[in-house]
């Protein structure tokens, strides 16, 4: 079952997150060569992707040995989110498992500054 957490994204900055995965013991979960998908959509049956970050497009970075996954969205890219949404992450593991891991909403908080 995913955990949930919900995300908060300033609209015209760096959005930014690192996690680490971790077992029911505390241990870091070894992800070396796991990718990664995440999409953020404003309802989960809407046709329409916000915003995807994935290992291939390079908006998620892993961190195998670390069980690191870092998460970005440039400023440019976070400027032209309006909406809020709500998103899943999934890891596929080399063995090809896929275990989505975290869900929740995805809150753009609006700027004043432009």
């Amino acid at each position: 079952m995913a955990a949930r957490l919900n995300l908060e994204c300033e609209q015209g900055a760096t959005f930014s997150r690192i996690l680490v995965l971790k077992d029911s013991t505390g241990a870091v979960i070894d992800i070396t060569g796991a990718t990664a998908d995440m999409q953020v959509r404003e309802t989960v049956n809407a046709a329409d992707i916000l915003v995807e970050l994935s290992t291939t497009n390079g908006r998620i970075v892993v961190d195998g040995t670390n069980g690191k996954l870092t998460l970005t969205i440039s400023a440019s890219d976070t400027a032209s989110l309006t909406l809020n949404g709500v998103y899943d992450l999934k890891v596929t593991y080399l063995s090809g498992t896929v275990d989505r891991i975290l869900e929740g909403e995805f809150v753009v908080d609006p700027q004043v500054t432009q």
